[in-house]
């Protein structure tokens, strides 16, 4: 059958069939890629009797990244998730592929025991064999102050990053304020009214106590993340600024150099990301969401009321000039531009604007990376409908062909790029750097 038209937003049911025809087409896009998305995009579902046994499982670091409230989840379901998984082989012949874990019991993407080996399935047809993350051991221990590991500093992407959400709420608080697509505030919520233990605001003590733990005993973490909610006041008598240097001096104090530290904030101006580099942070993240600015306004209204699009945008491009272009990574929401009520009404008019920002942004030498959009119950977005399968895959050729035309380096911090390395797991941008396509008789 042909491909819907891009002038439009039709969503075709995802089928074996369909991912084949997708592959097909997009032949400079790694068919890893393409699953991955559509995983992504729809969620999994999962048979209770896989659930048994030693992985890591989700620690809902930041957001619930998931289709149904916890909830609704089932008591053999719900907290016992892996955190990703990892599939490979079956009739594509996947490599290794990493991919976050959101929950979706009505997802045609379930995994299930297959002939005793544990599964990904697509309507009933087997699509690899899946593993869970292993558990680090240092997950063992206990915190002085009485917390586990899994709260405090949690790690993510196969072990390969130490996400550090020291501020698990938001001040950008209800309709008016709140980025349309987020739930930080709405998963404490959730998280607290579930009796899990869900520290708001971490304490350095915690955090060092943890990574003492994992500097003694790992060799898979490279990369630690310090990030949260934004601050518009004060929190505990900082500014949103001091808040936050307070983890990375005292990180690198005690740890120099021993991983990468990366810093998600609002965009700053430079005389206020200075500290951070002196203290030790490598990489900023000040996330923009979204291109177009009637988008950003309506989907991210706190961001536009306290700092502005364009001020958001011209600080991005200014910080460079604090840690080097190749060093200011920012991250947009992929999909959120087809939202309802307000998104574009067709692909090519979607990913056209976004390639717009890429190209923007790539020309000064900032690589952004995105994150596939989930349509969180609680958000002011709701469970609407996500975007089609086709979107992600003309998005990734978007970011890709622009990524190539300005010869750009690998992102630091994100690990081995390429199918069958990529480790980042709420997109596919890793999967696709440095793939050189394949010819359709590869395909047969």
């Amino acid at each position: 059958m042909a491909l819907p038209d891009l002038n439009s937003i039709e969503r075709p049911g995802s089928t074996v069939r369909y991912l084949s025809e997708l592959a097909e087409h997009y032949l400079d896009l790694p068919i890893e890629a393409i699953v991955k998305q559509d995983i992504l995009r729809l969620g999994l579902a999962f048979d209770e009797q896989v659930l048994a046994g030693s992985y890591k499982a989700k620690d809902y670091f930041i957001f619930t990244f998931d289709h149904v409230p916890l909830k609704n989840q089932g008591e053999g379901i719900r907290f016992r998730v892996p955190e990703e998984i990892r599939i490979e082989g079956g009739p594509f012949a996947l490599l290794p592929t990493v991919v976050s874990v959101r929950v979706n019991p009505q997802s045609p993407y379930k995994i299930g025991l297959n002939h005793g080996q544990v599964s990904l399935s697509l309507n009933e047809e087997v699509l690899g064999e899946v593993r869970f993350p292993p558990e680090p051991a240092w997950y063992r221990h206990t915190t002085a102050s009485g917390k586990k590991p899994g709260e405090v500093a949690p790690v993510i992407e196969w072990g390969y990053l130490i996400y550090l959400t020291v501020f698990r709420n938001c001040q950008y608080f209800g309709k008016e304020e709140e980025c349309a697509f987020c739930d930080i505030n709405h998963n404490y919520r959730q998280q607290k009214g579930e009796g899990r233990p869900y520290t708001g605001v971490k304490s350095t003590e915690d955090i060092l106590e943890v990574l003492q733990w994992i500097d003694q005993e790992d060799t898979t973490a490279q990369v630690y993340t310090i990030t949260g909610g934004s601050i518009t006041d004060q929190l505990r008598g900082k500014t949103e600024r001091d808040f936050y240097l307070e983890y990375a001096r005292a990180i690198e104090a005690r740890f120099p150099r021993r991983w990468l530290g990366k810093i998600v904030t609002q965009a700053w101006e430079k005389e206020d990301l200075l500290p951070f580099k002196e203290a030790g942070i490598q990489i900023y993240h000040p996330n923009y969401e979204v291109w177009d600015a009637d988008l950003f306004r309506r989907l991210c209204p706190g961001k536009e009321r306290f700092i502005g699009r364009d001020t958001w945008v011209r600080r991005i491009v200014e910080a460079t000039e604090v840690f080097g272009a190749s060093h200011v990574i920012p991250n947009f929401v992929g999909g959120v531009e087809l939202s309802e009520p307000h998104g574009f009404s067709s692909i090519n008019a979607a990913v056209a604007s976004t390639t717009e920002g890429l190209d923007f942004f790539m020309s000064h030498g900032v690589v952004p990376r995105f994150t596939a959009w989930c349509p969180e119950p609680y958000t002011t977005l709701g469970t609407q409908a996500g975007p089609p399968l086709q979107y992600f895959c003309e998005l990734l050729r978007a970011w890709k062909s622009t990524f190539e035309k300005y010869k750009l380096p690998v992102p630091p911090g994100y690990g081995s790029p390429g199918p069958g390395q990529a480790v980042f797991s709420v997109s596919a941008f890793m999967d696709v750097v440095g793939y050189r396509g394949r010819s359709a008789a590869m395909l047969a």
